[in-house]
C-alpha cells in the first residue's frame, strides 16, 4: 500500500468513525435525552433547553478548543483530528434530518448508544484522528491545573453529565454515566484489538532445551532475556514467548517435561503485531 493509499484509508476510517458516532447520537442518545459527556452531551442539553442543533454545538465547542490547544501545545492533534471533529458536527445535524430514534427505552439507548459511540470514537483514534470534545478540554484542564489528563477527562465529562442531571433529572444522568462507561470500554476494545493471546515467561536451568522444543513443536519464536536472581545472585536466562490461547496447555507440558522445577508465568496480551500474528501493514 502506497503512502497516498494509506492516507486515504486512514481518512476513510476517521470518516466512518465520525459517522458512527453521529448515528449513535441520533438513533439512541439525543432522542432519549442521554448526555454521555463530551460535546455531544452538551449539545443534547442545549438542544432540549433551547432547541439548539446538536451538531452546531459540537462545532462551536470544538473550534475554540482546537485553537486554544494548538496555541498552548502546538499542532499535536493534527489535521485528521480537526477533520474528524468538524465532520462529527456536520454529520450529527445532517443525519438528524432523515433519521429518528430506534428505541424509547433509556437503558437500551444507553447500552447501544454508548457502545456505538465508543466504536466510532475508537475508530477515529485508532487511525490517528479524533472527534474532539472533552478530550481537548481535558488537556486544557491538565495544562492549567496540573491534574492528570485521565482525571481531567473524567472531571469534564462528569460536569457535563451533572448539568444533564439538572436539566433532565438524576435518572437520565445515571444513564449518561452508563453510556460513558460503555463508550470508554468500546474505545479500549477498538484501540487494543479483540484478540487475546498469551505471553509466557519461563525461568529454568534448561533454557536451551525448552526453547528448542517450543520452536520445534509450536513454531513460535523464543527470546532469551538476561535475568538476575536477587535472592541467589545467580544469572539466569528468562525465555519470553507469545502463543495463542489454544497453545497454553502445550507450553505447560513442554516446560513440565523438560524442567519440572522451572518457574512459569503466563499473562494476557491484548494485541500482538508481527510475524506469526497480525501484520503491521494496516496499523
Amino acid at each position: 500500500m502506497s503512502r497516498w493509499q494509506r492516507t486515504m484509508f486512514e481518512y476513510g476510517m476517521v470518516t466512518l468513525g465520525a459517522a458512527l458516532t453521529a448515528l449513535a447520537y441520533n438513533w439512541f442518545l439525543i432522542p432519549n435525552r442521554i448526555a454521555a459527556g463530551g460535546a455531544g452531551g452538551l449539545g443534547t442539553i442545549l438542544h432540549y433547553l433551547w432547541n439548539f442543533p446538536v451538531g452546531v454545538t459540537i462545532l462551536l465547542f470544538n473550534i475554540p478548543l482546537f485553537i486554544a490547544v494548538t496555541k498552548i501545545m502546538g499542532t499535536r492533534f493534527g489535521i485528521k483530528s480537526i477533520y474528524g471533529a468538524l465532520l462529527l458536527g456536520v454529520f450529527t445535524d445532517i443525519f438528524a434530518l432523515f433519521t429518528q430514534g430506534i428505541t424509547t427505552d433509556p437503558l437500551l439507548s444507553a447500552i447501544y448508544g454508548g457502545s456505538m459511540m465508543g466504536v466510532g470514537i475508537g475508530l477515529a483514534m485508532r487511525y490517528r484522528g479524533s472527534t474532539g470534545g472533552s478530550d481537548l478540554a481535558a488537556f486544557l484542564v491538565n495544562h492549567f491545573t496540573g491534574l492528570p489528563v485521565g482525571q481531567s477527562l473524567l472531571l469534564v465529562d462528569t460536569v457535563i453529565i451533572f448539568l444533564a442531571g439538572l436539566a433532565f433529572g438524576p435518572e437520565l444522568a445515571l444513564y449518561g454515566f452508563l453510556a460513558l462507561y460503555l463508550s470508554s470500554k468500546a474505545i479500549d476494545l477498538i484501540q487494543e484489538g479483540t484478540g487475546y493471546n498469551k505471553a509466557a515467561h519461563i525461568i529454568s536451568t534448561k533454557p536451551q532445551e525448552i526453547a528448542a522444543e517450543v520452536m520445534n513443536r509450536l513454531g513460535r519464536g523464543v527470546t532469551a532475556l538476561q535475568g538476575l536472581g536477587m535472592y541467589t545472585g545467580s544469572e539466569r536466562q528468562v525465555l519470553f514467548v507469545i502463543v495463542q490461547r489454544t497453545e497454553i496447555a502445550l507450553i505447560k507440558e513442554i516446560v513440565r517435561d523438560i524442567d519440572p522445577r522451572a518457574f512459569l508465568v503466563i499473562g494476557d496480551v491484548r494485541e500482538v503485531l508481527g510475524e506469526g500474528f497480525q501484520g503491521l501493514i494496516m496499523e
